[in-house]
């Protein structure tokens, strides 16, 4: 990553034209060809910026610009499309370029994994006398989360998201039907299991006879203490 502290001038022109006029500002030219252009402020959203793929060319200054005392000319294009990103910069206080090396990713906390893990811990949340058959139910078109059974004898088939959508209601849908071709899984029913559940999978679900359950992360954790909170 190269990051610049430059007095420059911006335009872009492409889908819509924008201008910025002469000041100091941060740049910064990332390994995947983004160039983004930031001002003291805005948080973490550039004033202007190219989205990769994109090729950068650096020119000397011609005419108008070099009279107007422009130093170099950043010309940063598409490239997908005819959008172009134009850094006039007058002068360089700072040139830093530094090798990040390869990005290991984020890791989300409350990941479905870690939902599936500690709900087969605590499975009594489904219901007295619940116990845990298996994680990853095997059926013809995949797993099911949790296998439980249930404190009468029945079984629970559990699926897990992070935000529970209209396609995790169909998911579940799908192996509730091919699980309850197996008459030793009698009787049967569904759990839909998410931090979030929308307004639309939930009205499905329901439709469909399975139940919903919201999944309170910290509280499986052990983070959440109802006595400290205000409200």
């Amino acid at each position: 990553m190269r990051v610049v502290f430059a007095d420059c001038s911006v335009d872009y022109s492409g889908r819509l034209d924008a201008h910025l006029e002469r000041a100091h500002r941060l740049i910064m030219v990332k390994a995947d060809g983004s160039v983004l252009v930031h001002a003291d402020g805005g948080s973490y959203k550039p004033l202007n910026w190219m989205s990769p793929p994109a090729t950068m060319r650096v020119r000397a200054p011609e005419g108008v610009d070099a009279e107007a005392g422009v130093t170099e000319v950043w010309e940063v294009s598409a490239t997908k499309s005819d959008d172009q990103l134009v850094i006039r910069v007058f002068s360089i206080s700072a040139d830093y370029t530094e090798n990040l090396g390869e990005e290991p990713g984020l890791i989300k906390d409350g990941v479905e994994a870690d939902l599936q893990k500690l709900l087969a811990e605590q499975v009594e949340r489904l219901g007295e006398g619940a116990t845990l058959v298996r994680r990853e139910y095997p059926t013809p078109i995949g797993p099911v989360d949790l296998m439980v059974r249930d404190g009468n004898g029945g079984y629970i088939a559990v699926e897990i998201k992070r935000r529970g959508g209209i396609d995790g209601v169909e998911q579940l849908t799908r192996y509730l039907d091919l699980l309850g071709r197996d008459a030793r899984l009698q009787p049967l029913h569904g759990v839909f299991a998410a931090q979030e559940i929308k307004p639309q999978a939930r009205t499905l679900a329901e439709d469909r006879g399975i139940e919903c359950l919201v999944l309170d992360y910290d509280a499986m954790r052990g983070m959440d203490h109802p006595e400290d909170r205000l409200f």
